[in-house]
């Protein structure tokens, strides 16, 4: 299993990265991508994909942190982009949600990025909360232009979900699907989504899955419980946990360039 999405530079993990990345291994991640959220995060991400093997990082600018945007971000951003570490630009896109920066803010990073990763023809590593049509209005004139791209963390609703999958995207599911309260609605979505399309990630430390037996004592999520949300998922799609694992693997590879 690949984990697309893992916040390994957070400080939750500080007093134990080490057992943290050793617990993932062992459950049977065979690689991960470590998200950077800013100028940075995104250099902390790839030091911490040099010193873990079979990790790497994404370099962007996350939409809560586009206030942080300035006139030298982007050249900054293309020169971590160079390194052979860096596999997508982001975490990109739109939160209308809390709007830490104003939604002016976010689509002048959001627009940045997109054209940097256009130009060096890497693929983007997307975010959107609340701010659909609009993620999709600035989306859309790029995506000839970029060789793919995934919208990490897929929370939406059906027509938000073709939406994407018609304009190719990939689509990133977490442990939200596990949860009881909230993730029923994305777990009735699950079988829309060709196989070839998905991309399974846990968020890491954010979004435990509820349902794990028994439950953790800390609520601090790991990407050693992928295991568990890869299952989960191929058991609501009707499909083998273990196929899908590698089918999901094929996609790493496919949009990423990763090969496991």
């Amino acid at each position: 299993m690949f984990d697309i999405g893992v916040n390994l530079t957070s400080s939750q993990f500080a007093s134990d990265r080490d057992a943290v990345v050793a617990r993932a291994f062992s459950a049977g991640v065979k690689g991960m991508l470590l998200t950077g959220t800013n100028l940075r995060e995104s250099q902390r991400a790839l030091e911490l994909a040099r010193q873990y093997p079979h990790c790497w990082s994404t370099a962007g600018v996350h939409p809560h942190d586009a206030s942080q945007w300035q006139s030298d971000t982007e050249e900054a951003l293309i020169a971590l982009a160079g390194q052979p570490e860096v596999a997508a630009i982001g975490e990109c896109g739109l939160d209308f949600n809390r709007n830490f920066s104003t939604p002016q803010e976010q689509e002048k990073a959001f627009e940045a990025q997109l054209r940097i990763a256009a130009g060096l023809r890497m693929p983007v590593f997307l975010h959107c909360r609340d701010a659909h049509s609009r993620f999709l209005t600035l989306l859309d004139p790029w995506l000839d232009k970029l060789p793919g791209a995934v919208l990490h963390c897929f929370t939406g609703t059906q027509e938000e979900l073709c939406a994407c999958l018609d304009r190719g995207l990939y689509i990133g599911i977490t442990g939200w699907v596990c949860d009881e309260r909230r993730g029923v609605a994305l777990r009735e979505l699950l079988p829309l989504i060709p196989a070839d399309r998905l991309l399974v990630e846990t968020d890491a430390p954010y979004l435990l899955p509820r349902d794990l037996t028994p439950a953790p004592a800390s609520r601090r999520n790991e990407p050693a419980y992928l295991a568990h949300i890869v299952e989960r998922i191929a058991h609501w799609r009707g499909e083998d946990a273990r196929w899908l694992a590698e089918k999901t693997n094929a996609n790493v590879k496919a949009l990423l360039g990763i090969a496991l």
